[in-house]
């Protein structure tokens, strides 16, 4: 936080009530205004010391101090109610598509899908951490070898529900 603004205005004011007063008050008024800079700083960061003292107090888990960083006062907000646990485990890495058996060849598939979808279909496979192509190759196996019926739920993508092999699709 800047407090120059601050010791501007104080000066501001200070040489407007001396504007009713003689040359000399004038000018013993803009010597006076450069003299006190840097008890007013202080008196500042004092108050938004304690400022911030009220403000930790008046809050549960979070304390507000005060820091300084260049002359000028920083406010650093902690949040205490994580402190003393651990973080959440890193998730569980996705599982690489089956590898090909060692005599079956690949195949090239011209796949037109809408931007929307295309779009969604990016955002899954580097969410994963995976290619579009791997990511969809294992989507399509997952559909295939999986469960042939039941209810399926996807965070990201909704609940889809199949039904033997003539009734599927996707609700949210």
């Amino acid at each position: 936080m800047e407090l120059s603004p601050y010791v501007s205005s104080l000066r501001q004011a200070l040489a407007a009530a001396a504007q009713a007063a003689a040359d000399d008050v004038r000018e013993a008024a803009d010597r006076l205004s450069y003299a006190v800079e840097p008890s007013l700083r202080l008196t500042l960061i004092e108050a938004f010391g304690d400022a911030a003292a009220d403000i930790t107090t008046q809050l549960d888990g979070v304390s507000v101090d005060v820091r300084m960083r260049g002359g000028n006062p920083d406010f650093v907000v902690t949040d205490d109610h994580g402190a003393g646990f651990a973080p959440p485990p890193p998730p569980e890495p996705p599982t690489p598509p089956p590898a090909p058996e060692p005599d079956e060849g690949t195949s090239r598939v011209s796949l037109r899908l809408p931007e929307s979808l295309k779009a969604r279909v990016e955002e899954a496979a580097a969410t994963e951490g995976l290619s579009v192509n791997a990511w969809l190759v294992r989507a399509i196996g997952q559909a295939l070898d999986g469960p042939s019926a039941g209810i399926h739920i996807n965070p990201q993508t909704g609940v889809h529900i199949n039904v033997g092999r003539r009734l599927s699709g996707w609700a949210r």
